[in-house]
């Protein structure tokens, strides 16, 4: 980490941030790219495949974000969110659910209040980030005063990719203030970066120190709407980041993969790379989570394998 201009200012002038973010040491991309890949081909087998299955189920935030959206759907996928597995008790519950702002409360009210279950919405004119700063701000506070436990907000990749670094700053910390409730609490901020749209690795690590300083409470991959999502090599590059964050801050930063993780095969690469690059501390639904829908299911037919020795038909699980 450069050390040129201190942590404490490094926001108060667009020029400053800028240098700040340019000094950053340069990605290596084949050298990210090969460690991600040798991390992924760490085997996992028996009991330490049967506990890290319950531990990426315990870490999924279960997803729906449709036009077609409707109140039964949402429902629906709260009830999975609570008992994954009808047929048996003992699978762990979802970290979260995450829907549009306008299905916050039907989310809530499913759920309850002892679920144990965060509701996150996404928010910022999800998923392009294109508005101005007031719906962005009235967007947030809707999710917020409906029940919002957690707000997955996107940046603007034109802001960002432009160079305009302070106005993507000063976008987040806004939006962190309108996560704050009356009682004195907040949602947790969680910040998208769409790294498909981000051209390079050195930008997402930009993006990722950026987000951080301006209060990020987990820093996000993808919206899982575009064609390059979560990859093994750009959320290594995320952990990399929340790593040394901590360090030179002491602070430490939640990291979210979404989009395109959706095999039981695939979670395991993510949660050796955790155990790897972040260690224990971060190895909890507190600290890092799967933005995903259709892994759940492959969750629990292996699940299921491992306890009985043979894997389910396809109506074992629902289709969402």
């Amino acid at each position: 980490m450069p050390t040129r201009t201190p942590l404490a200012e490094v926001a108060t002038s667009d020029a400053a941030l800028r240098r700040f973010l340019h000094g950053l040491p340069g990605v290596d991309a084949v050298g990210l790219e090969a460690r991600a890949a040798g991390l992924g081909t760490r085997s996992i087998k028996t009991t330490a495949k049967a506990f890290a299955i319950d531990l990426a189920i315990s870490m999924i935030d279960l997803t729906t974000l449709e036009g077609a959206d409707t109140p039964g759907k949402v429902r629906s996928l709260c009830a999975k969110a609570l008992r994954p597995d009808p047929s048996d008790p003992t699978t762990p519950h979802t970290a979260a659910v995450c829907v549009y702002p306008d299905m916050v409360a039907v989310a809530k009210d499913t759920l309850g209040p002892a679920s144990g279950i965060a509701v996150a919405s996404v928010a910022t004119a999800f998923p392009s980030g294109r508005a101005g700063l007031p719906v962005k701000l009235a967007d947030t506070a809707e999710a917020v005063a409906a029940g919002a436990d957690e707000v997955d907000m996107v940046i603007d990749r034109g802001a960002f990719l432009s160079g305009r670094y302070l106005e993507v700053f000063e976008t987040i910390t806004s939006v962190k203030e309108a996560c704050a409730r009356p009682d004195g609490t907040a949602a947790h901020l969680k910040v998208i970066f769409e790294t498909g749209e981000l051209q390079t690795y050195d930008n997402i690590r930009r993006a990722s120190w950026l987000a951080m300083l301006a209060g990020a409470d987990f820093i996000k991959t993808s919206t899982g709407k575009v064609a390059v999502n979560a990859t093994p090599a750009n959320t290594l590059l995320l952990m990399e980041a929340v790593r040394d964050f901590r360090a030179a801050t002491g602070t430490q930063v939640g990291v979210k993969p979404a989009g395109g993780i959706r095999t039981t095969k695939d979670a395991m690469k993510y949660l050796v790379m955790v155990n790897e690059t972040l260690g224990d501390d971060w190895l909890t639904p507190e600290w890092f989570r799967f933005g995903a829908s259709s892994l759940l299911n492959d969750l629990l037919m292996q699940r299921q394998k491992l306890s009985t020795g043979r894997y389910s038909g396809p109506d074992y699980v629902t289709v969402d």
